[in-house]
This record gives C-alpha cells, structure tokens and sequence, in this order.
C-alpha cells in the first residue's frame, strides 16, 4: 500500500511556487496589470502630494524609478531602499523616506513614470491629474 501511495504522489501536481517580487522578472507582470493604479495625487494642506506607494511596494524588483512633471525633465525618485536581509524586504517603514514628493498646490497637471528594470528594460505611463487625483 505504501508503495502505491508514493508511486501515486508523483502523478500529483506540484505546488506553485511563490513568485520572487523582489526582481525585475517577478514585478513587471504586475506593474503592466496595475499601470492605472502606479501613483496618485492629493492636495493636501496648500500643497500637492505625489504619492509613490503602489510602486514604492514593489521597488525591490525595480532598478530605478523616475518621474516628471508636466513634461519636464525625469527626476529619479531617492526612495526607501530594500531590506534584503529582512524577511520582508519589500516593506515600507518609512522613517526616513516619505512615500510621496510634495509640490506647489494645483501644479501637477500631469506625470510621467519611467521605470528602468535590472534587466535594461523600462517601462512608462503618463497620467492626467483628473485620472489619479484623490480627496
């Protein structure tokens, strides 16, 4: 009986393994799934908020992130870094890096994010403030 059991247990199918979001390979399915979702806008107390969560949990599998403001020039986003030797290196503790960037109030009309992945890929979405702004 022992034997058949076993035998039989290779006719099972495997378990999926958990995707690593901590690569390029692993983030950029998701980020293409979420493009609308990357970023948003508030105002907030007289000043614009540019709020980076969405891509800020998914940073460890992105290279670099950059961004623009009503077709300037990209800036690179200085962010929260990974913490690799954590078992959730993916986690926003946000002591020191604030997930948003502030602007004067009414002046991000639009925004652009260019992401540049381990691999040398990039990956883009511009956005109107009336599509990401929240109250």
């Amino acid at each position: 009986m022992r034997v058949l059991i076993f035998a039989l247990s290779f006719l099972l199918p495997l378990p999926v393994a958990a995707q690593d979001f901590t690569t390029s390979a692993g983030v950029k399915p998701i980020l293409e799934l979420i493009r609308p979702q990357w970023i948003a806008i508030r105002p907030y107390n007289g000043q614009d908020l540019l709020y980076m969560t969405t891509l800020l949990t998914y940073r460890c599998g992105i290279e670099q992130i950059r961004f623009s403001y009503n077709g300037g020039d990209l800036q690179v986003w200085e962010g929260e870094p990974c913490y690799w030797d954590e078992a959730s290196p993916m986690a926003l503790k946000i002591e020191t890096h604030l997930p948003y960037a502030v602007a004067p109030l009414d002046s991000l009309q639009s925004v652009t994010i260019n992401l540049l992945f381990d691999d040398g890929t990039t990956m883009e979405h511009s956005y109107l403030r009336k599509d990401v702004q929240i109250n």
